[in-house]
C-alpha cells in the first residue's frame, strides 16, 4: 500500500496514464487519483475529467495528446511532412479535459473557448449584475487543468534561487547605492529580504493547497474581495508585460559596453526571437531554460563574492587593502533617512519574480514535494546572493563613484556596481564576463516575464475579466494567444535607438515599480484570511500539506512591512531627493511622483471600476470556499507519519539541512 499511496500523492500514475477514479458518495465528494478529492457544490463537481485515453488529464497532455496527434493528425506520419503536421496540429485548441456529460453550473449557452461560460462569473439578478464568487472559484481551476504539468522539483528550485536575478540586481542597485550609501543598501535589502521570506512562505502554503493558474488574482478573489482580485490580476499581468521590453532594452544597451556603434535593433530582434522560441516549448521549455540560466547566474554571483573578498583584502596589485574605508569616506549613509527610504522600492524591484514559484505550481507534477523545497531555497537566495553581494558592493564601490552618478538610466550596464567593482581589480576580461552574465540575465527575466504575464492573462480571460481569446490553450498546454500578445508588447524594445530612450525606461519602470508590493501584501493578507476560514470550518492545521514556517505571525510581519515600504515610497515620491542644480520645478516634481507611484492609481482605478460594475463586497469568513480547486494528496496523514518516522532516523545535521532546504 505504501507505494500506491505515494503514487496517489505524486499524481505520477494518473498524469502519465490519464486514469481517474471518481464517484459521488453520501458526503457529496468526488475522488480521483489524478486530483485527490474536492467537494461538490450543489451536487455538481467542479472537477472535470477526461473522457478518453487520447485526451487525458492535464498532467498527461504531453504524452496522451501527442499519441492522439500521431494517430490521427491529418495523416501525419514519419518524415518532414509528418513532423510539420504534428507541429501545426499542436496549436489546436486543447479542450480534451472537458467532459461534455457534465452540465455547466450555470446552465448557460454562452460558452468560452473551453466549453464554459466566458462571463459566467457575472450574473444578472433583477437587472443588477453581480459577481458569482462560487462560479469564479470554480473557473480559476480551469486553465490549470489544460496545462501540461511538466515542471519538476529541480526547475522550481532554480527558479526560486536565481530565476528573476536580472537588471534590478546587477544594474539598478547602482542607483540606490548612489542615493542611499552602502549602509542604507544593506539595511534596505535586509528588510526587503525579511519581507520576501515571510511572503513566499505564505504563498507556498496557499499554492500547495490551491495550485491554480493566475494564483495571485485567485487568492485575492477567494479570500479578500473579487474586485481587489481583479485589480491584482491585471496589476501582476501589467507588471510582467512591461518588464519584457524593459529587460530587452537593457540587453540591447549592454551590448554597447563592447561596441556602442552597433544598431541596437539587431540585438532586440535576437533577444525577442530567443525568448519566443523558448516559450514555444511550453512549461518544460521555460523550466529547462531557467534551470540553465539560473546555474549561470548563481555561478557568476558566487564567483563575484569570492573575487570581491579577494579585492577587498588587498589581493590585487592596483588598490591594496580596502576593508571598510568607503564606509568612512565618503560615508555609510547618504541623504539620511530619505536615502534609506529610496532603497526599498529598488530593492523590491530586484526581488521581483521570486513569487513565480507560486504561479508555476499549476504546472508542477507534484506541488506538495517540489514547492516546499523551492520555497525554502528563497532563504539562501536572500542571504547569500542579495545580502552578501550587496555588502561587498558597498565595500568595493563608493557611493560618489562618477559612473554611478552619470548612469543614463537604471539599465545602463556600464554603471553596474558589479562591473565597476571588478574593473577596480585591474582585470580586463572579467568585466566583459560579468556583462555577458547580465545579457543572460536579461534573456532569463524576459523569459519569466512572458511566462508570468501569459499565465495570468489566460486566467483572467477564463474568468471573463480579459478578452476570451486570451484563454486559448493549445494541445501542448501553452496559452499561445496570451504569449503572442505579451511578445507584441515586447516590440516596444525597438525604441532602444530613440534619443529619449531614458524616458521610455522611466515609464516602464513606473508601471512595474510598486506592482510587486501590492502582490506581496495581498498574498500575506490572503494567507491570514485562509487560516481564519480554515479554523472557522473546524479544519486542523495538520491537514495542510505545507505550512508556512512563520505561520500567521510571519504573514502579519510580511503584510506590515509591505505597507511600510508603500508609505515610505509615497513620501519619497512627494518630496524626492533633489541634489541637482537648479532645483526641480513643480512640473518635474509631479512627473517624478507619477514615475514613482504610477502603480497606485492603476490598482485603484481597476478596483473601483470592477466594484462599481459588480457591486462586490469583501468576502466574509463564513462565505469563503476552501474546497473548490483544493489539491488533496491521497492519505496525507499516513504519508506525513511515514515521513516523520523517517526523519527520526536522520542525524542532526541532516534534520537541520532539510529544515532549511
Amino acid at each position: 500500500m505504501t507505494a500506491f499511496d505515494q503514487d496517489i500523492e505524486l499524481n505520477a500514475y494518473s498524469h502519465s496514464h490519464g486514469l481517474g477514479i471518481s464517484g459521488n458518495g453520501g458526503g457529496g465528494r468526488q475522488r480521483s487519483i489524478a486530483e485527490g478529492s474536492t467537494f461538490t457544490v450543489g451536487g455538481v463537481s467542479p472537477s472535470f475529467r477526461a473522457k478518453s485515453f487520447a485526451d487525458a488529464s492535464p498532467g498527461g497532455l504531453s504524452h496522451a495528446r501527442s499519441k492522439s496527434v500521431v494517430g490521427g493528425g491529418g495523416g501525419a506520419g514519419g518524415g518532414f511532412h509528418g513532423k510539420m503536421s504534428r507541429f501545426v496540429d499542436s496549436f489546436r485548441r486543447g479542450d480534451g479535459t472537458i467532459n461534455d456529460n457534465k452540465p455547466d453550473l450555470d446552465d448557460d449557452n454562452n460558452t468560452s473557448s473551453h466549453g464554459y461560460s466566458s462571463h459566467s462569473v457575472s450574473r444578472d439578478h433583477g437587472g443588477t449584475r453581480y459577481y458569482d464568487l462560487r462560479k469564479g472559484n470554480t473557473k480559476t481551476d480551469m486553465p490549470s487543468q489544460l496545462y501540461a504539468r511538466d515542471l519538476k522539483g529541480r526547475h522550481l528550485q532554480m527558479i526560486a534561487i536565481g530565476g528573476s536575478i536580472g537588471t534590478g540586481f546587477f544594474v539598478a542597485s547602482g542607483k540606490v547605492l548612489s542615493e542611499g550609501g552602502p549602509a542604507s543598501v544593506l539595511i534596505g535589502y535586509l528588510i526587503i529580504g525579511v519581507l520576501i521570506f515571510c511572503t513566499i512562505q505564505a504563498l507556498g502554503e496557499l499554492a500547495v493547497i490551491f495550485p491554480v493558474a493566475g494564483s495571485f488574482s485567485a487568492f485575492s478573489t477567494r479570500f479578500l474581495d473579487p474586485s481587489w482580485g481583479f485589480a491584482m490580476g491585471w496589476n501582476y499581468a501589467l507588471q510582467w508585460i512591461v518588464v519584457l521590453p524593459l529587460e530587452v532594452l537593457a540587453g540591447a544597451m549592454t551590448i554597447g559596453y563592447w561596441n556602442n556603434e552597433l544598431n541596437k535593433a539587431i540585438f532586440v530582434t535576437m533577444f525577442l526571437v530567443v525568448i519566443f522560441i523558448i516559450n514555444l516549448f511550453g512549461a518544460k521549455g521555460y523550466g529547462e531554460a531557467e534551470f540553465i540560466f539560473a546555474i549561470v547566474k548563481v555561478t557568476a554571483v558566487v564567483g563575484f563574492i569570492l573575487l570581491g573578498i579577494v579585492i577587498n583584502i588587498g589581493g590585487t596589485p592596483t588598490e591594496g587593502y580596502i576593508g571598510g574605508k568607503y564606509w568612512t569616506d565618503p560615508g555609510a549613509f547618504h541623504n539620511g533617512f530619505k536615502g534609506l527610504s529610496s532603497v526599498f522600492v529598488s530593492a523590491a524591484f530586484a526581488f521581483a519574480g521570486t513569487e513565480l514559484v507560486g504561479l508555476a505550481a499549476a504546472e508542477t507534477a507534484n506541488p506538495r514535494k517540489s514547492l516546499p523545497t523551492a520555497i525554502k531555497q528563497v532563504f539562501w537566495r536572500i542571504a547569500l546572493f542579495y545580502i552578501v553581494s550587496m555588502t561587498l558592493v558597498g565595500l568595493l564601490v563608493p557611493y560618489n563613484e562618477p559612473r554611478l552618478l552619470n548612469a543614463k538610466n537604471v539599465a545602463d550596464a556600464s554603471a553596474s556596481p558589479f562591473v565597476i567593482a571588478i574593473e577596480s581589480a585591474g582585470a580586463t576580461v572579467l568585466p566583459s564576463i560579468m556583462n555577458g552574465v547580465i545579457l543572460i540575465s536579461v534573456i532569463s527575466v524576459g523569459n519569466s516575464a512572458v511566462y508570468g504575464s501569459s499565465r495570468t492573462l489566460a486566467a483572467l480571460a477564463e474568468l471573463g475579466e480579459a478578452p476570451s481569446i486570451l484563454a486559448y490553450v493549445d494541445r501542448r498546454g501553452r496559452p499561445v494567444v496570451a504569449i503572442i500578445v505579451t511578445m507584441a508588447v515586447g516590440l516596444l524594445a525597438y525604441l532602444a535607438d530613440v534619443p529619449d530612450q531614458s524616458a521610455v525606461f522611466d515609464w516602464l519602470i513606473a508601471i512595474s515599480g510598486l506592482s510587486s508590493i501590492f502582490t506581496w501584501a495581498s498574498t500575506c493578507l490572503a494567507h491570514i484570511r485562509l487560516r481564519k476560514a480554515w479554523a472557522y470550518n473546524h479544519r486542523s492545521v495538520q491537514d495542510i500539506a505545507f505550512r508556512a514556517q512563520g505561520g500567521v505571525i510571519g504573514s502579519w510581519i510580511g503584510f506590515l512591512l509591505n505597507v511600510l515600504v508603500l508609505v515610505l515610497q509615497i513620501w519619497v515620491a512627494i518630496d524626492p531627493i533633489d541634489e541637482g542644480e537648479p532645483k526641480m520645478t513643480i512640473k518635474e516634481r509631479v512627473s517624478s511622483f507619477f514615475l514613482s507611484c504610477l502603480a497606485i492609481p492603476v490598482v485603484i482605478v481597476f478596483t473601483i471600476a470592477h466594484k462599481l460594475y459588480y457591486k462586490t463586497k469583501m468576502v466574509r469568513i463564513e462565505d469563503m470556499d476552501i474546497d473548490t480547486g483544493r489539491r488533496d494528496f491521497g492519505r496525507l496523514g499516513i504519508i506525513k507519519a511515514q515521513e516523520k518516522e523517517e526523519r527520526m532516523g536522520w542525524p542532526r545535521w541532516k534534520r537541520v539541512y532539510r529544515f532549511m532546504c
